[in-house]
């Protein structure tokens, strides 16, 4: 297993990388927000959230993939 900061700096950093994989891939497949939004069944400010890196729950990673 490997070791892990004492501290959680490094949590906004994946969150923002795990945000810009999304939103990359979303664009690879040429969808719209509105489209991702009605597929996975979650508002506008929940995708926004997990784009942006912006805290958010695990349901809704697991619904957009």
């Amino acid at each position: 297993m490997r070791d892990l900061p004492d501290d959680n700096n490094w949590i906004p950093e994946v969150r923002r990388t795990t945000g810009n994989r999304v939103r990359a891939e979303r664009e690879r497949q040429n969808l719209t927000r509105e489209l991702v939004i009605l597929a996975a069944r979650i508002d506008r400010v929940t995708l926004w959230r997990v784009e942006t890196g912006e805290e958010s729950k695990l349901g809704a990673l697991l619904r957009i993939a």
